[in-house]
Parts: C-alpha cells; structure tokens; sequence
C-alpha cells in the first residue's frame, strides 16, 4: 500500500495490448461506488513545529468560496453525475501518478512506442494507472492513450457514456531532471474519438504533479486544485481572464532556421524584453499561462522540422482549459479547436495565449488575423 494514496488492491483489469507487469491497482472510489478500499494518508508534515498546510503559497489566490474539495466543487458545477464520477475518478489517479513521480525510478525502458518514442518506466506506470480507473469507473466506453495509440474498450454505456483520450506523463523526458511534468486528458461525449473536434469535449484537465487543473464546458473558468498533505484535493484558484504581459515559451526553436516569419516572432520577443520561460514540457508551460494569466507558448512547424504535438492527446485538452479560462488558441490561421480530429495521431503547430498575443502570433506567421478581422473565436466566441 503507498502512503499517502488512497487503494484498492485488484486483479489487474487491462485492455488488450497492455502490460500487466507492473504493480495493481492503486485506485478507490468506494465513496462513490460503494467500494471498500482501506486507506492511509500521509500524517500532517510540519516546518519547524508549523503544518505545512499553514504556510501560504503566495502564489494562490484563495478565498473561503475557493475553499471547496474536489467533490463539493464537481456537485455545484454540474448535474451530470456521471461527470462528477469521473472527474474524481481521474483525480485518484492523478494523486498515485503524483505519489508515483516522486519516488518511481526514471530508468529508460528496452521498449518504444508506437511513434518512436522511447518511453520511460513512469510512463507506463502512469498509463495503467489511468486506464485502471477508467476500467473502475464504468461510464467510460472508450479509451485511448498517447502510449496505446488504439481504442480501448473499458466496458460502459454508449448513451450518457464518455470517451477519454490522454497523456499520461507529457514530459517525461525531462522527469529525471525533477522538472515538473504531468497528466493530460480530454473527455468527449459518448463513443467517438475521431471525426470530432476539440470544441466538443465536456471536460479536459491536466495534473502537473501537486496540482489538478480542468474546465468543464457548461461552467465558467479554468481551476485549480491543491494535492493537501492528507490527499485531497483543494479549490484554490479560478482563472477566467488571460491578459497581456511579456512572457513566453517558445518550442520547436529549430524551426526558426528556415521558417523566416517564426524567426521574426521570436526576435520580436527578444527585442522586446519578453522573460523567456521555457521547460521543455508543455503541461508546466502551458500552466504557467493560466496560473500567471499571462503569456503566450508556441509551437512551429515547418517541411524539414514537422509537428510533433498531437491533436487528441495533447494539443485538444490543453486548449480547452486555455479558452475556458479566457485565453486564445490559434494554429496560425484559426481556433484549434476547430479542427476536425481525423486520426488518433493527427499533429498540428500551435500557439496559445492572450487575444494580442494571438494576433501578433497569427499575423506575423501569415500576415493577417482573423481576430482583428472581428470573426468571434476563442474566449469571445
């Protein structure tokens, strides 16, 4: 059992083409499926005679109506209980994932991927984890990760059902380094992930390591939730607006050799004083965003250096928390959003960021924007 992380000891419950080589499952949600599942949570640290739960985060906005648990928060955003479960359902999953990061050897694997990519021993840790509380959940229909590009079929209902797409450690090259990285996942309706869009989803979060981040589409705001010492999950920060200031992340620099208009972005920036904060992983990049509520991140592409970012897994989930919490998306020419999903590995180049940020992005790459041009997208749509 792990510390600090609620479990439930199971035989493992994996689709097909899935290792059940690493440890059971660690997933409860016996409040909410009337599972029994012992539990034992981390006793309250303390900082020279002083719980670490009283030291402030400076950083945080919190407010006795941002004080609310995971649970208390999903109840009053939604009717949808199915919904409700779910979220709560991912959210366990993000606390061992959480738990995992920390301690979880970062040794390279003998295995690829599918897209080539080598794939950490984490990495596969935190993709049974999710696929588990899926399975646990039973209103999952389909699944699909970035590590098994296939879909899964996690048993649940097609009517008032759900499909899920997810990373489940983006940047975990950069892990070993002890840079944050974190989970990402979309939720559409029913049980379809192609032939949709970003747009259609009813949720998206992602998980940088002591934090739960996700939007709903019927709720206003992107939100924040803090990992407390006992395992749960806090409401601490709502953001809805994302303004102007000058800071920003910059990927895929290789481009700039032979894609002039990306060079004249980025020296812009340069020229301009912009604080370059750049990880290498575009959960904590992305986050810095909405928690700062400023910024823009970009991703370029060009023939000799292609996309990389995946639509579904990645690019979908995280431009959804960025609209929902008053931002823009753009991939030169429009929303992201927008882009009909056709393949479980579509790629795309993307910019995300306030409105200005956003014309700047879209006029210097193609000469004009469509923002200015008065079209209603992102947060004004």
């Amino acid at each position: 059992m792990e510390t600090g992380v609620a479990c439930y000891a199971r035989a493992a419950f994996l689709p097909s083409g899935i290792s059940s080589q690493h440890s059971t499952a660690l997933v409860s949600l016996h409040r909410f499926l009337h599972l029994s599942a012992p539990r034992y949570s981390l006793k309250s640290s303390s900082l020279f005679g002083e719980s670490l739960r009283a030291v402030p985060r400076s950083s945080i906005k919190i407010s006795e109506a941002k004080n609310s648990s995971l649970e208390e928060f999903l109840t009053k955003a939604t009717p949808d209980k199915g919904l409700i479960r779910l979220m709560i359902c991912m959210g366990e999953a993000l606390r061992t994932i959480s738990f995992k990061v920390r301690t979880a050897s970062c040794g390279v694997t003998a295995c690829v991927n599918s897209f080539g990519d080598e794939q950490l021993a984490v990495d596969m840790l935190a993709n049974k984890l999710l696929f588990e509380a899926l399975q646990y959940y039973h209103f999952c229909k389909f699944a699909c990760s970035e590590e098994v590009p296939e879909l899964q079929d996690m048993g649940g209902p097609v009517e008032n059902g759900f499909s899920v797409a997810f990373d489940p450690l983006d940047g975990s090259s950069i892990v070993d380094t002890n840079f944050s990285v974190g989970t990402i996942f979309g939720v559409w309706p029913g049980d379809k992930l192609t032939g949709i869009t970003g747009r259609d989803q009813v949720a998206a979060a992602m998980g940088p390591r002591t934090t739960y981040v996700l939007a709903l589409k019927d709720f206003p705001g992107t939100h924040e939730f803090l990992l407390l010492d006992e395992g749960k999950w806090q409401h601490v920060k709502e953001t809805t607006d994302i303004g102007e200031g000058k800071l920003f992340s910059a990927g895929n620099l290789r481009a700039t050799f032979d894609n002039p208009d990306y060079d004249k972005l980025i020296s812009y920036y340069v020229r301009e004083n912009y604080t370059l904060r750049y990880t290498g992983g575009m959960v904590p990049d992305v986050n810095q965003i909405i928690i700062k509520e400023k910024g823009i991140f970009t991703n370029v592409t060009w023939p000799s250096s292609k996309a990389k970012l995946r639509l579904l897994f990645e690019v979908a989930p995280l431009e959804f928390l960025i609209e929902k919490a008053g931002g823009y998306i753009s991939d030169g020419t429009q929303s992201v959003l927008d882009k009909v999903i056709t393949n479980l590995d579509d790629r795309t180049q993307v910019g995300y960021g306030s409105k200005d940020e956003i014309i700047r992005f879209e006029k210097m790459l193609y000469g004009s924007s469509r923002l200015e041009a008065g079209v209603p997208v992102g947060a004004a749509a």
